[in-house]
């Protein structure tokens, strides 16, 4: 049995041209089924009208918010309207003349009422003040069947809200264990039950007492509820456990969960967050989320429903619903990889300006964040046969494989191992995080990698180092980060996921709407079932440290690393020199080296790279990025220098590309590898994402991958060598100015002024970079747009590693 791979042809994201599937930057594909229209910015929730003659649909991204009103029989778009504020909480009243809605972080309840089949403007019941005056933000919604009450549920104040809706006015808030997402009333109406969105839980409140009267246990993160007809089920979405908890309403006890993974896996990573029934009930859809599918269950029996298959939809299913025959799909994250509209040219100076407050929907389009734009799926419900063919083709789409799980990708010999448990002559990893940038900004200028020169900010003579590394060790053309802004981008790059709750909630609060952050590790609700990285080496008794990464100067909220942080160590600071960081990690490994305990795994955070923009009196971007290339210039020297660097390795990544153009894709970034067992003055373009940095990182340390995203990445074994070369590396001095400061008084330097540096997710990132922009080229000059792939590229049929 041979398991070496073969070579592959170099894959970009895109339509592959032989099977039609579409490439997604972090390695997965798409094909989806049955037909589509165009959505807003990530749809998060549809309902159907009692009748089923309107779907509503609720448009909750970074950039335009939006209420949708659909017909579901012709397929097609009533009416639209533009919400300041939205989030999730969708319920049209039995009469089907009103249609409430959440305003998100406004802390109201929009009622909309619908006339020949359009809305009417909106009348407002308040909760209260707007953010950040008062932290609400209500969710899902349900009404009783006469439209006399209305019940809500919050993520932000974990509350209950109960509403009199002939007064227009709130009568009763109950408060709750932690962060609610749904809420459904039982047939009676005197239950009404609530996901408990950052526990396990699904919460039980009785209506006439209006008080909690149990919890029963469910998985982690349940999101969706669905009752049956009769109300004697409820089916619970669980979307950190891949699975559907099914709930005897009579004795309010599980009798059965049902696991809706491509796979037997433990693995997160398919994000379970959408339910529907068939008419009859005898069939469960279920939309997961992260595998971009939906699971179709036999639920006729009680306490043994059987697995049917699966259907291939777009990317991201957050909800779906069934109309008679047919199935309706919102995909949150559309249903292909396309270039934005503008592609890389340079867009018009009226939108340009579009990057202040009150943009237009054109300029929204430049940003990662806006980029992704949804769809709604129609698809006829599947016979037997068609159900089959769906399900092979959903198999064909994911990378993710239980045999991988356990063996990965690679090659014998090589110092990367195929399994866990296997030893490699590395022995200490140091992973260092920086922010924020794309391949061209950087490396756009090395003519042996697929580079826009005239995209690239941060050449050799502000990046010496970076270039440095990329050619005397291995340049990776074709890299990409699983992540889109650092809100989640932290969590993909310490994860290799991020939860419901990162995704579903960062959007809002990147558009400036609100909402609570904390997205490292400040927030509990926000971590994936089974940890970090530091938490599998905890379990696995695996020495780590960490440096400013999570926390600083000893100061976490993460359990797995109180006691592991180093002391000396800032975190995201961007008047801190990285400088500093090097400085401080330098002090706290001498001392670990003369001890003899140095960590196999250091974190360390390396991160101005992310800049101050043009603001007045701050390090200029220039700077700023030369400041970051040196410190990792003089990290690696120091390394290469000390006694375990014959048993060392390096990589460095980008936590997310965030904004920058770069001609390939919005998600290319620059990554980095260094160590004796790294090949030399090789240029590797084998596509490769954040997970599988982190696979790589776990299969020299002997630890198991974390979700299905790093099981299924390609290792980097192909950047490295099983012969040594212990040749130090030599820093490479600064050629420009590291103390230069912002001076100049301007439009960019004024728009700066505005940003707030204190947070790494607080910053609107469009109009840093832009900022950015032109503080290299020119007040005059126009960045060019952002990119997302739509190549149609020859694929080569990979051998099967087991064959």
């Amino acid at each position: 049995m041979s398991f070496a791979v073969s070579a592959t042809v170099a894959q970009l994201p895109g339509k592959i041209k032989q099977t039609g599937q579409i490439l997604l930057p972090n390695g997965w594909k798409l094909s989806p089924s049955g037909r589509s229209i165009q959505l807003g910015d990530l749809p998060l929730n549809m309902q159907l009208s009692p009748s089923g003659k309107l779907l509503a649909i609720t448009n909750n991204g970074q950039s335009t918010q939006s209420l949708q009103l659909v017909d579901p029989q012709r397929e097609k778009i009533l009416d639209e309207r533009e919400l300041d504020k939205s989030w999730y909480g969708l319920a049209f009243s039995s009469d089907e003349k009103h249609l409430y809605v959440s305003s998100g972080n406004d802390n109201t309840i929009l009622n909309f009422e619908i006339k020949n089949n359009k809305l009417r403007p909106a009348d407002t019941i308040v909760l209260g003040a707007p953010w950040p005056k008062a932290k609400i933000s209500p969710a899902g919604i349900v009404l009783n069947k006469d439209n006399s009450k209305l019940y809500t549920v919050t993520k932000e104040d974990s509350s209950i809200y109960i509403i009199d809706l002939k007064k227009n006015s709130v009568i009763n808030k109950i408060q709750l264990p932690t962060i609610a997402y749904s809420c459904a009333l039982s047939a009676d109406e005197k239950t009404l039950y609530v996901s408990l969105w950052g526990g396990q839980d699904v919460a039980m409140m009785n209506t006439e007492s209006e008080s909690i009267t149990g919890l029963i246990k469910t998985g982690s993160h349940p999101n969706e509820l669905l009752l049956n007809k009769k109300g004697t089920l409820l089916y619970v979405a669980n979307a950190n456990d891949n699975s559907v908890s099914i709930i005897n309403t009579s004795t309010n006890k599980v009798i059965e969960t049902m696991s809706t993974s491509l796979y037997p896996t433990i693995l997160t990573g398919s994000t379970t967050n959408g339910l529907a029934l068939s008419p009859n009930e005898k069939t469960l859809y279920i939309a997961n989320a992260d595998n971009n599918c939906l699971a179709v269950f036999d639920v006729s029996v009680q306490g043994n429903s059987k697995s049917q298959g699966f259907i291939p939809v777009g990317w991201y299913p957050t909800s779906v619903k069934v109309l008679g025959n047919k199935l309706m799909v919102s995909n949150g994250k559309g249903e292909t990889s396309l270039p934005n509209p503008e592609g890389p040219q340079p867009m018009s100076k009226a939108d340009n300006s579009g990057y202040q407050t009150g943009s237009t929907a054109n300029a929204q389009l430049q940003y990662i964040a806006g980029l992704f734009k949804g769809t709604l799926s129609f698809i006829e419900v599947p016979n037997e046969e068609q159900l089959k063919t769906y399900t092979k083709q959903v198999y064909a789409n994911t990378p993710f494989t239980d045999k991988r799980t356990v063996t990965a990708d690679g090659e014998a010999g090589n110092p990367i191992p195929r399994k866990q448990g296997e030893k490699s002559p590395i022995k200490h990893v140091f992973y260092i995080i920086k922010e924020n940038r794309t391949y061209d900004q950087v490396l756009g200028d090395m003519k042996k990698g697929n580079g826009d020169k005239s995209l690239c900010l941060f050449g050799e003579e502000v990046t010496p180092n970076h270039h440095a590394l990329a050619d005397e060790y291995v340049l990776m053309d074709n890299f990409y980060v699983d992540a889109e802004v650092s809100a989640d981008g932290h969590n993909w790059s310490m994860a290799a996921y991020a939860s419901d709750v990162v995704e579903k909630t960062w959007p809002t609060s990147y558009g400036k709407r609100g909402g609570t952050g904390n997205y490292e590790g400040g927030r509990p609700a926000t971590y994936p079932r089974d940890g970090f990285i530091w938490d599998y080496c905890k379990r696995a008794g695996v020495t780590y440290r960490s440096y400013g990464e999570f926390g600083e100067y000893d100061r976490t909220g993460l359990k797995s690393l109180k006691g592991h942080m180093s002391p000396f160590s800032p975190g995201f600071d961007l008047d801190i020199k990285d400088q500093v960081r090097v400085n401080a990690w330098e002090h706290d490994f001498d001392s670990l080296v003369t001890i003899n305990a140095v960590p196999q795994l250091s974190t360390i955070r390396i991160s101005n790279d992310h800049t101050s923009g043009q603001k007045k009196g701050k390090y200029t971007p220039i700077a700023a990025v030369g400041d970051n290339d040196l410190a990792i210039g003089r990290f690696i020297e120091h390394l290469s220098n000390s006694p375990i660097w014959n048993e060392s390795v390096v990589f460095i990544l980008e936590d997310d590309a965030q904004n920058g153009p770069d001609h390939i894709d919005a998600h290319r970034s620059p990554v980095f590898v260094a160590g004796p067992y790294v090949k030399r003055n090789t240029v590797v373009h084998s596509m490769y994402s954040t997970s599988g940095v982190l696979r790589t990182i776990e299969l020299i340390l002997g630890l198991p991958p974390m979700s299905q995203y790093d099981a299924a990445a390609l290792p980097l074994y192909e950047c490295f060598t099983n012969k040594a070369d212990l040749t130090p590396y030599k820093c490479k001095p600064a050629r420009v100015d590291l103390n230069q400061r912002n001076v100049t008084v301007n439009k960019s330097s004024k728009r700066s002024e505005t940003f707030n540096f204190l947070k790494e997710d607080a910053v609107p990132d469009l109009e840093l970079n832009d900022v950015i922009w032109k503080s290299v080229k020119g007040e005059d000059s126009v960045m060019p747009a952002p990119r997302r792939s739509a190549f149609v590229i020859l694929e080569k049929k990979k051998k099967d590693d087991d064959d």
